[in-house]
């Protein structure tokens, strides 16, 4: 458990302030319609006196990093008064050591390599050269920057405990789902759907997200045929799918129509959801920032994160704890059931 202090952060007012009137380069290798780096492009663009982005809409993402690197070699730097550097900084960083010396250099540490294969992922053992490597990587990077952005508050305290970051040079700004994308409004279940209570979820199935406890939520509540879950990812791959007739699974939506399902479900499963990573109580889930938006009900896991944002007026379930979570659905069923 994380018990720094966080009153000597930054939030996202300060950044808005330190951008006003520079000229901004702004650079990401990750693809434009992330929520991220949607965010972060409208934040500069709102401020800044001119703006300048360099990324790739290339589908495969070393493709992406050999588009971007491209296009940094021709860059001039001096032209710029801040480098803000988007998803997955450390990739330039390490491309580009010599490049942005002279310049302030804003990072958003969004994802930590060292914690996300290690102890997100588990692809790497903890004590082994290529982690250390890895964290070497994540440190380095924080060194580079003069400011850091986080996405939440416990989350900075974790990257100033482990990477040696400022907190004072940290920019906290919440993400931020698309108000053009996610909006509430009323749409009509589809045939299949009429009469039962949806229960949706989506993500792209990390072991963060805790979809295995979805999982086992779903097997306890089997006997309830009129609660139907709606589970969007790709399931197909190294993944031990319940296969019941109460569950539906799509592999993939655009924005566009997931956002036409969220808004006919009834209920909408947010998390974190995972008690074995350690991530989980660090970070907010972005589907809870979608479902605020539409101003659905969900069931968000209990975390430090969460409860930076998130009051009581939401349901809350241990992480980890399947039952407690089919519990807390089936509470709302009935409450939905009597109308």
């Amino acid at each position: 458990m994380i018990k720094r202090k966080r009153c000597l952060m930054r939030n996202e007012a300060d950044l808005n302030n330190y951008l006003k009137g520079k000229k901004v380069l702004y650079i990401a290798t990750k693809n434009l319609d992330y929520i991220r780096v949607n965010q972060e492009i409208e934040i500069i663009k709102n401020k800044a006196s001119y703006t300048n982005v360099i990324a790739s809409q290339n589908k495969k993402y070393f493709k992406r990093i050999v588009d971007v690197a491209k296009e940094l070699l021709k860059v001039q730097s001096k032209e710029y008064d801040i480098i803000f550097v988007g998803f997955m900084a450390q990739m330039i960083f390490l491309l580009f050591p010599w490049k942005f010396r002279k310049n302030i250099v804003i990072t958003d540490f969004f994802i930590s390599i060292y914690d996300t294969l290690v102890f997100d992922r588990k692809k790497i053992k903890k004590d082994s050269i290529l982690a250390k490597f890895c964290k070497m990587i994540d440190i380095y990077t924080v060194k580079k920057s003069d400011y850091l952005v986080a996405d939440t508050k416990t989350h900075a305290s974790y990257f100033a405990e482990e990477f040696n970051a400022n907190e004072k040079n940290i920019f906290v700004c919440y993400l931020k789902a698309d108000k053009n994308i996610y909006y509430p409004r009323l749409v009509e279940k589809p045939e299949e759907y009429k009469d039962k209570y949806v229960v949706l979820y989506f993500g792209s199935i990390l072991p963060v997200q805790g979809v295995d406890v979805v999982m086992e939520a779903i097997q306890y509540l089997n006997k309830e045929k009129s609660i139907q879950f709606i589970i969007i990812g790709p399931t197909n791959k190294n993944f031990s799918r319940v296969e019941l007739d109460t569950v539906t699974y799509i592999e993939w939506l655009s924005q566009e129509t997931l956002s036409e399902y969220i808004a006919f479900s009834d209920l909408c499963l947010a998390g974190h959801f995972s008690a074995t990573v350690n991530k989980a109580n660090r970070t907010i889930p972005g589907k809870a920032y979608i479902y605020q938006a539409m101003k659905k009900e969900m069931i968000l896991g209990t975390s430090e994160a969460n409860k930076e944002l998130f009051d009581e007026t939401y349901s809350f379930v241990s992480r980890g704890d399947s039952k407690e979570l089919a519990r807390c659905i089936r509470e709302h069923y009935k409450k939905w059931k009597l109308g």
